[in-house]
Parts: C-alpha cells; structure tokens; sequence
C-alpha cells in the first residue's frame, strides 16, 4: 500500500477523487485486517442490502434504511462506517453529531436523492403552506431539514396512516412510493415528481415472461417500482419486508423485483429457495444500482485504515434535519415497527 502521513495529502486524494485511491496489497487477508481495524477504533460497520456480497458479510449490521437509522441512533460504537449511500451516512451523522462518521466512496450517491433539490423542492413546498411533509428518507439532508417526519418504505404507510384522515400532506421524493401509500390509505397526498431509476428500469413485459415461464413464481416487489410493475406483484414491501416474505413463505421460487444486492440475504437465508432477479427494459445491468457498488472491500479498508472520507455537515443542518428523523424513530418505536 502506499504510505501517506500527510493528513493535507490524503485529505487532497479525497477531495479530489471521492475515495483513497491507493492499491492495496494482495496479500492482505482484507476480512481479517478489517476485524481488527473494528477492535481497534471502536468502530462499527452498517451496510445495506444493496451492498457488494462481501460488504454485508463483514459488516455488523445489515439493514434497510430503517434498521440502519435505529442501528446508527442506538450504537455505542465511536466510529460508524456506513456502506450505503450518502444520505444513509448523512442520517448517521445527524443521529451522531458527535461521532465520526465514515463512507467508503463519497460519490455513491442516490438518483432519487437528487432528484429533489432542496431549493426546488422549498418552493413547491412554499405553494401549500397548510400541508404537512412527509419525505421519505432517502434524501439529502437539506431536504431532511424541509421536513416534517421522515419515513422509509418500511413504515410510510404507517406514518400515514398514524395521521388524521383530514390533514393535508405533501409526500417527497418519490413519486411510485407515494402513489403506492395513497392507493393503499385512500390519501390524495401531493407528489413530487421524483424516483429511483433502478426501481423504474423493472420491464413489465419481461416480467409478465418470466411470470409464464415460471408460473409457481411468487412476485416481490418494492412499491418504488412504478404502478403497472406492482401490479403483477404477489407482495410489496420493503427490502426487509421482501427478504422475510420469501424466508416465510412456503413457496419456493420468487421474481424479485428490487436491486439485485438483496438476493445475497436472501439465498443466505433460504438456500433451498430459488430467487430470480426480475430484468430491467433494456440489456444493461440495471438492476444494479451504480452508487450502492461503487463501494467495494477494498475502499472499506482504507476508509477505516486512514478515517477517510469523512462525512461532515453543519451544526445547524443537523439541528432542523434531526427533528423529523426522531420524530418517524418515535413514531416507529410507538407502532412497533
């Protein structure tokens, strides 16, 4: 490995690149080394579902974005390497101000993260002041800061539903989950025009062929697919709740309509269970999301090796962004969710 003591030098690779850019010894058992960097520092490694296989083998805790913020708000650790995207760190460090938060590559982003601009989204939201925000977490911190509650595609419906049936909501950014949540509330919640180009890539015809070539098949879908999608679905959920369906299922083979990172879990957890990736619209790997693989084992030792990248972010964005974040913790914990 290249050897750097210059903290301005290695903070300089990372301003420039997004991530340590140095080649790691081959040699290096890479599981080993970074069990130990783990005992060392204190520190704990939070990875979601759509993370490389090798990640969520060696991270402490794998989750959806709700399992990963009660982990993130509850952990004793001082150090929170988050193998996901940046929002997730982004929701560690704010339930964390005070510990140091780490992400292997800070360019793995979220396109339906940027999909809402906070400035954009402040002045569709100035245009209904008597409507209440409800954002679904995977967003920026600014937007977080927008918000009222934020929810996850675990417990949105919930959130909605905990609500008066009269009160007036705006649902952010994504507008699949919220046509989901007013289909299933009965809601006319106001959508912004945001989503997930993974979950937006899913073919319904190829599906439907697949569906006739495996008609014992059992559809799980995530609800950020767009309508026409979740309507060939036997069951929509969240990544948590699609990995507990097929675990409980009887069934024994399933088209799985979500980023292909979960089938990891799932064969994991049901071996003897066959999950078939569902096919995007076009020949490219779309059922992958770009950002979430752009962390790999060897980023993630040298993100713990060096403390670098790190996420930072200002005292007064965390304050506004913290509050609705609790809030849907509070909510969840409420509903035991």
């Amino acid at each position: 490995m290249v050897d750097i003591h210059s903290e301005n030098e290695l903070k300089q690779i990372v301003q420039k690149k997004g991530f340590l850019d140095f080649d790691v010894d081959p040699t290096i058992d890479l599981f080993a080394a970074i069990q130990q960097l783990k005992k060392e520092k204190n520190a704990i490694i939070l990875a979601h579902y759509y993370q490389e296989p090798d990640i969520q083998d060696i991270a402490d805790f794998i989750g959806d974005s709700l399992g990963l913020a009660q982990k993130a708000q509850s952990t004793d650790a001082d150090m929170i390497v988050f193998a996901g995207v940046h929002f997730m760190a982004e929701t560690a460090k704010i339930l964390n101000p005070h510990k140091k938060v780490l992400l292997p590559d800070l360019n793995a982003g979220c396109s339906l993260s940027d999909s809402a601009p906070p400035a954009m989204f402040k002045a569709f939201k100035d245009k209904h002041p008597d409507h209440l925000v409800i954002t679904y977490i995977n967003c920026s911190a600014g937007m977080k800061a927008l918000s009222d509650i934020i929810c996850t595609s675990s417990n949105a419906q919930q959130i909605v539903e905990s609500l008066p049936k009269d009160q007036k909501i705006i649902f952010a950014p994504d507008k699949n989950l919220g046509a989901w949540i007013n289909k299933q509330t009965g809601r006319n919640m106001v959508l912004w025009n945001g989503a997930c180009m993974v979950h937006e890539m899913f073919s319904y015809e190829k599906i439907t062929k697949l569906k006739v070539r495996h008609p014992q098949a059992k559809v799980l879908a995530h609800p950020e697919c767009e309508a026409p999608v979740l309507a060939l679905a036997d069951y929509i959920g969240s990544t948590t709740g699609i990995l507990k369906y097929a675990e409980k299922s009887a069934d024994q083979t399933f088209i799985v309509v979500t980023e292909s990172g979960i089938l990891h879990q799932m064969q994991k957890t049901s071996p003897h269970k066959t999950f078939i990736p569902a096919p995007p619209n076009n020949a490219c790997a779309c059922n992958d999301c770009p950002y979430m693989k752009l962390n790999t084992l060897e980023k993630l030792y040298l993100c713990m090796q060096y403390e670098l990248p790190e996420v930072t972010m200002d005292a007064g964005l965390i304050a506004a962004a913290k509050k609705p974040i609790e809030r849907m913790l509070q909510i969840s914990a409420d509903l035991k969710l």
